[in-house]
């Protein structure tokens, strides 16, 4: 594919070529434009993540795991076995060795023997792993586990237990590696999903294993989990991850039956992540029951970040970016070049359009959408979504979803579309219209996304009539459904559940980037679907003397759209705007910008600064960036962090007033009305 800077220059150069002679002008955009073409054909997606050769693990060195001489005790250890005259048994025989040690750590709990017991007992099930025998393996890394959490939570080691020793955090890692193996082994014969109780063998001890989901996915979503360790993260330019106990693991999700139907929100082989964490109970008497009652837990760490263990608080530890990073790399995305199929192919990727989540809707969260812009898709949004899911007072706040849409069509066609998709997803998920976290809807647009943003917070009246016709559209003949369609495209209410926009590199006024040959070529490329311009076609003939202008209805693309002369700007920017919403700008100006780029002017070098500005806006920040990557610097991020922050200040306040309100006597808010989400439509 294309990097996105190079996309940059070669758009910066297509603008550069309006001052050449006119027939070379058209021969070299043509030319350029060309070689695009040939470039997406054969393009491939880029790879997000990788496989490693080993996997990560933080005890390779300091157990010389993979290693020629095999795995190896650390020299702390072999000072304790000196201490405790071991040593020698241990060379001798290992097996017995650790039982007379299990005796003495009974009798008299040092937390250095202990430690010596757990690390010994992990570094021999990884001998018996490279040896075959994985039911011994099993049963080491089991008492390696098990130790491991005495060692962590016994009372009887509180008043010798010292949290600032490296030895703590050693063990945590030994208490995570040993987990990860035992899961390793058991699922090799046995799935491990969420719901269902397990029993294994392994030699002289059983684990009777209860497996549990703790968050908001239901245990019939989860088909299996991949390890995290096992992967390298390669496009997203920042791995967030927490310290503490647990496995961190890529959970896939399992579609549900298409009757359900909030199934079309989720995107195939959605994969999020997961930490597994387990509870063991040994029995109360060891001579007659030998078995180990374990709970094995899948948390949600978007919802859950610590855990209580034996009354203790424990952080756990995650990774929310090499479940997305997997998500984006699996065969179905990487396969596809959406952009470029939604740019020149709308009428083929119409079916494609829609809102989506990745995770389980959330009733008391409130929405962030993210409209991606022209030639893109929501992936353009990952580095942002990434990082502000990073930030825990975000994550508990806010969920995150995602538009898609053909970013050949007008950018109107894709507003009219949204109000739509936006109405029918709320009947889905709140058919009752009460949860009030959706009346307080986010939207955050990119380029053209952020022009289809702001046409949802527009009472349109009839000025966007008077681009097309003078007269009244009572007078509009035809078919119901195809006049329909057109009003309902040309007058609308705003979305009373859309309470904040942020726009980051909009042209608010257009692009010069659309100019004369631009529009000529994108009109060649981009087909358009065959009922809306057939549509345009039908509703002009049949009202030959009512449209003064019906190249909107028939011919206009996403580049026609975006051109500075389109009488939709001015339209757009006298209209009447939600009173109850509010802006913000974030716009890209390079500060040493390339000769083409200069003679531009100030700007991204696709959007000029004059453009992108808007009057109306609470805050406006300037990003030194180029068009196509100013919404993933972190200064931008940053920036919708700071509004996110602010807006869920408003949000709470809302709750307050709303608290005092009741105490008085005179009724408690109910939040914000849902009405005005359906575009309004006009029948004869």
């Amino acid at each position: 594919m294309i990097p996105a800077a190079n996309r940059n220059d070669a758009f910066t150069a297509l603008l550069g070529l309006k001052r050449q002679a006119p027939r070379m002008h058209a021969i070299i955009v043509a030319g350029v434009l060309s070689c695009f073409l040939v470039g997406f054909t054969g393009c491939r997606s880029v790879r997000y993540l990788s496989t490693r050769s080993v996997r990560d693990n933080p005890l390779t060195q300091t157990l010389q795991l993979i290693n020629r001489s095999g795995p190896q005790i650390s020299e702390r250890t072999w000072s304790t076995l000196r201490r405790y005259g071991l040593k020698a048994q241990y060379d001798d025989d290992c097996r017995t060795c650790v039982d007379k040690m299990r005796n003495v750590v009974d009798e008299n709990p040092d937390p250095e023997l202990m430690y010596a017991l757990i690390e010994l007992s992990y570094v021999e099930g990884k001998k018996a792993e490279q040896d075959g025998r994985a039911a011994d393996a099993l049963n080491q890394y089991g008492l390696a586990l098990t130790s491991s959490y005495d060692y962590l939570f016994s009372d009887e080691l509180d008043p010798v237990r010292n949290r600032y020793d490296p030895q703590f955090r050693a063990v945590c890692d030994l208490y995570n590696e040993s987990l990860e193996d035992a899961l390793r082994l058991l699922c090799k014969d046995n799935k491990l999903v969420p719901g269902k109780t397990y029993r294994i063998q392994a030699n002289d001890r059983e684990f009777v294993i209860n497996t549990k989901m703790r968050g908001k996915w239901d245990p019939e979503e989860f088909d299996r989990y991949e390890f995290v360790s096992d992967y390298e993260i390669e496009t997203l330019r920042n791995k967030h991850t927490t310290y503490g106990l647990g496995v961190p693991l890529i959970a896939v999700r399992r579609q549900l039956d298409d009757e359900d139907t909030r199934e079309k929100y989720y995107p195939p082989d959605l994969s999020y992540a997961v930490t597994a964490m387990i509870r063991c109970e040994h029995a109360k008497d060891k001579r007659v029951d030998n078995s180990t009652q374990c709970v094995l837990e899948f948390f949600d760490p978007l919802t859950s970040n610590q855990v209580q263990l034996s009354d203790h608080w424990v952080p756990l530890e995650t990774d929310l970016t090499t479940p997305l990073a997997y998500l984006l790399d699996s065969p179905r995305f990487r396969e596809r070049d959406i952009e470029t199929e939604g740019l020149l192919n709308p009428a083929e990727t119409q079916n494609d359009r829609g809102l989506f989540m990745l995770e389980p809707y959330d009733p008391n969260r409130i929405p962030v959408l993210m409209v991606h812009g022209l030639w893109s898709s929501p992936r353009t949004w990952m580095d942002m979504f990434n990082d502000l899911r990073s930030f825990p007072e975000i994550r508990e706040r806010y969920q995150f979803w995602f538009y898609i849409y053909p970013s050949g069509q007008p950018f109107w066609i894709s507003a009219n579309q949204l109000r739509g998709d936006l109405l029918a997803m709320r009947n889905v998920v709140d058919p009752g219209h009460r949860h009030r976290a959706v009346d307080n809807m986010v939207l955050v647009g990119h380029s053209m996304g952020g022009l289809v943003s702001r046409m949802q917070t527009i009472d349109s009246g009839d000025d966007f009539w008077k681009i097309v016709s003078d007269q009244p559209v009572e007078r509009l003949s035809g078919p119901e459904f195809e006049r329909n369609k057109l009003v309902s495209t040309l007058f609308f209410k705003p979305n009373q559940s859309v309470k904040r926009v942020i726009t980051i590199g909009t042209p608010h006024r257009g692009s010069d980037f659309a100019n004369d040959y631009t529009r000529w070529l994108a009109r060649k490329i981009i087909k358009l679907p065959t009922m809306a311009t057939s549509t345009g076609d039908r509703l002009a003939r049949a009202n030959p003397r009512l449209f003064k202008d019906t190249s909107l209805l028939t011919t206009a693309n996403a580049i026609d759209s975006l051109a500075p002369e389109s009488p939709i700007f001015p339209v757009m920017q006298r209209a009447k705007y939600s009173r109850d919403v509010k802006f913000h700008n974030i716009i890209g100006v390079i500060e040493d910008p390339s000769f083409l780029q200069r003679r531009i002017g100030p700007g991204d070098g696709i959007v000029a600064y004059a453009s992108a500005k808007m009057d109306d806006v609470e805050s406006e920040l300037i990003v030194d960036s180029e068009h196509t990557s100013v919404h993933m610097t972190g200064k931008a991020i940053y920036e919708v962090r700071r509004i996110l922050l602010e807006h869920m200040q408003a949000y709470d306040s809302q709750d307050r007033i709303a608290t005092r309100l009741d105490d008085w006597g005179q009724g408690a808010s109910e939040g914000p009305s849902s009405e005005g989400l359906v575009p309004v439509t006009l029948t004869r």
